[in-house]
């Protein structure tokens, strides 16, 4: 299900449905917002703090569904990442969003919303870079700004070696609708209600600060679930300060090695896709095609 495309003089909702906001940060974001035609409101619970949590799950849960039923919001925007929406994902409003289609926006912990939202409403969301946790970031770039323009209009995006290497580790070529996200949420809903599911879809994977131990046994659990084998390709996206901390280790290149060997399907890894810039903004649930002969991702648009 696409949701609508935004115009200019369309408001857009911001709120942080995991960890805490510092209000400096996400002010600083305003301006770029502002200078494609578009008008802020904040959630009521915004800059609230509770621990690692921006606020209480009761006032994160009902900004999201205030965002969702005001019909003068026309995209969510969430605030940043961090912790934190998993605790809430059981008491979602499924009915509500599907009643209400409109753009969500973000990623890393925010994955577990993705999976949940997209699985029950068949609704596509976008991972892309967060106000205030990237966009105030100085090397926030050209490219990572740009494929905000996606939301105005439909949009097929082509990702090729023009934006970074990329590295083969199984040949093929692959369509499917793409899923996915941060590997560590990916892995936390197994065995819930919310497991992601795969079945001839190209998953997507990225993460930050996971050593390649820890991405390893991450993998195996996707592996033990099924998850890599009911996949009809992977795309390997950025894994940032993924540097083993102990010695001895294997290198990160050795774990995809080990896990895809023996794989029958494309694998294609190096994108610019996560915790990273140039940040390759994507439509999750959207149509792609992952070729390893031409080295490109290609995405269907996720607005109408």
């Amino acid at each position: 299900m696409l949701s609508y495309r935004l115009k200019t003089g369309d408001t857009i909702g911001m709120i942080a449905p995991a960890g805490p906001v510092k209000k400096e940060k996400l002010e600083q974001s305003f301006s770029f917002f502002e200078n494609m035609g578009l008008r802020i409101k904040l959630g009521q619970h915004v800059y609230d703090q509770y621990g690692y949590l921006a606020g209480k799950d009761t006032h994160r849960l009902a900004d999201f569904h205030q965002m969702v039923a005001d019909r003068n919001i026309k995209a969510i925007i969430f605030a940043r990442g961090g912790y934190g929406t998993g605790r809430f994902i059981d008491k979602l409003d499924m009915k509500l969003i599907k009643k209400n289609p409109k753009i969500i926006w973000g990623y890393s912990d925010i994955t577990f919303l993705h999976t949940a939202i997209r699985q029950a409403t068949g609704l596509i969301t976008f991972h892309g870079p967060m106000p205030a946790s990237d966009m105030v970031k100085k090397d926030f770039d050209t490219l990572s700004s740009q494929l905000f323009r996606q939301l105005f209009g439909p949009t097929n995006l082509i990702y090729s070696e023009s934006i970074s290497p990329l590295t083969v580790y199984r040949e093929g070529e692959a369509t499917g609708s793409i899923v996915g996200g941060n590997l560590s949420l990916l892995v936390q809903t197994i065995g819930t209600p919310y497991e992601i599911v795969t079945k001839d879809k190209l998953l997507f994977i990225e993460d930050i600060g996971e050593e390649p131990y820890r991405v390893d046994g991450m993998m195996n659990q996707l592996r033990l679930a099924g998850k890599l084998k009911d996949a009809a390709g992977i795309i390997i996206g950025d894994f940032a300060e993924a540097e083993p901390k102990v010695q001895p280790s294997l290198r990160m290149e050795e774990v995809w090695k080990h896990y895809f060997r023996n794989y029958t399907k494309p694998v294609v890894a190096g994108f610019r896709i996560g915790h990273c810039f140039p940040h390759f903004s994507i439509p999750l649930g959207a149509k792609a095609t992952l070729s390893s002969r031409t080295k490109t991702l290609q995405l269907s648009p996720g607005v109408r």
